[in-house]
């Protein structure tokens, strides 16, 4: 197949995330497998306009402003001169309405919607723009097939009128050459918590400050390990501080990936409390090195637990849940063992070359339809 695909960022985009690595992970396979990918997204300042990587063609046009705005044109003359048998269109952000403007057959891929979660992240104002720019989505995109990463996305696709029979589900994988146990490498003296991830409003990481301060009148030697970067690090570090914990809350800001995994490694749980996630691959990241995770019961993140195996599930925004299931673990070594075990058994079913088979069957289904 010659395959066109649309996504707002790519890897080397500053601003990628795990839609990211969902879309370039398959995307890769797919040019292993002997088809040809040509990636058309946003640039930002120095990029280059074109370059191969790993075989798929990136093309970057606008920035991460304008490109919803700038792609339409972009893509009708790309695709007016070459033929691109199907377009896998990626929707992590704002939908680009493609069926308005561009006749071929189409995949929707979905790691996960705003709705009204963007108000917790941004301004009213542009958390509204943002907001009615999903509104259509259902009515544009009703009849074509969607492929999503859990079963939450799917319920909430379905919610918002899309039929059932036209929504796949296909998990994401982990790298196994980078993602396991080390039997060499020790949990850290002290315990230790980790927050792995983009630094968001959304992501919810000041609650497990919070938490901590708690966790510390009973175990009072347990530090958090604060990893990534984005626009809400400054407003973390002032809560850390105005409750004492300065000294108890690491930001190392970003790190390389061999230091993300030996923290991984060490830390004795990881944990994600997000208000909304596609999917919350960190978790099974980590279950991987043999971390346990304490994860909020919300979409996605509930969908990457296998609550009471890989860890522990908590009610989203109650701080005492969440200090309750911290004390389990790190007070009980038995159950802590115990869920590194389940998490090494459970992250064991999610595999990149499985998820890109199944992708590539969906995607020979979409063309012959």
């Amino acid at each position: 197949m010659n395959i066109l695909a649309l996504n707002w960022n790519d890897l080397k985009n500053p601003y990628a995330g795990g839609a990211e690595v969902h879309l370039e992970e398959l995307l890769r396979r797919l040019v292993q497998y002997g088809h040809a990918v040509t990636l058309v997204c946003s640039g930002w300042k120095g990029c280059l306009p074109e370059e191969k990587i790993e075989g798929i063609r990136i093309l970057r046009f606008g920035n991460r402003y304008n490109f919803n705005l700038v792609v339409p044109r972009h893509l009708c003359r790309i695709a007016g001169r070459e033929h691109f048998d199907i377009l896998i269109e990626d929707i992590n952000k704002i939908p680009f309405y493609t069926p308005l403007y561009l006749k071929m057959k189409r995949l929707v891929v979905i790691p996960h919607l705003f709705a009204t979660t963007v108000f917790q992240e941004i301004n009213p104002l542009l958390g509204t723009y943002i907001y009615l720019a999903e509104r259509p989505l259902t009515r544009v995109y009703r009849h074509h097939k969607f492929n999503v990463i859990s079963a939450s996305t799917a319920d909430d696709m379905a919610a918002r009128g899309i039929p059932r029979e036209n929504i796949s589900i296909i998990h994401c994988g982990i790298d196994r050459s980078v993602y396991f146990k080390d039997p060499a490498v020790a949990k850290f003296e002290r315990p230790t918590l980790l927050y792995l991830g983009r630094i968001k409003k959304y992501k919810s990481i000041q609650h497990v400050i919070v938490a901590l301060k708690k966790v510390r009148r009973q175990m009072p030697e347990t530090q958090l390990m604060v990893v990534g970067t984005g626009d809400y690090l400054d407003q973390l570090k002032r809560l850390a501080a105005s409750l004492g914990l300065a000294e108890a809350v690491e930001f190392p800001g970003f790190v390389s990936q061999g230091e993300k995994v030996r923290r991984m490694r060490q830390a004795h749980v990881a944990v994600l409390p997000s208000l909304k996630e596609g999917w919350g691959l960190t978790n099974i990241e980590c279950n991987a090195c043999g971390t346990a995770v304490v994860a909020a019961d919300s979409p996605g993140l509930r969908d990457s637990v296998d609550n009471g195996v890989s860890g522990l599930l908590y009610r989203y925004g109650d701080i005492d849940d969440l200090v309750q299931k911290l004390l389990a673990i790190l007070g009980e070594a038995q159950l802590r063992q115990r869920l590194e075990q389940g998490g090494i058994a459970w992250a064991a079913r999610f595999d990149w070359d499985l998820a890109a088979r199944q992708f590539e069957r969906l995607l020979q289904e979409v063309v012959g339809s």
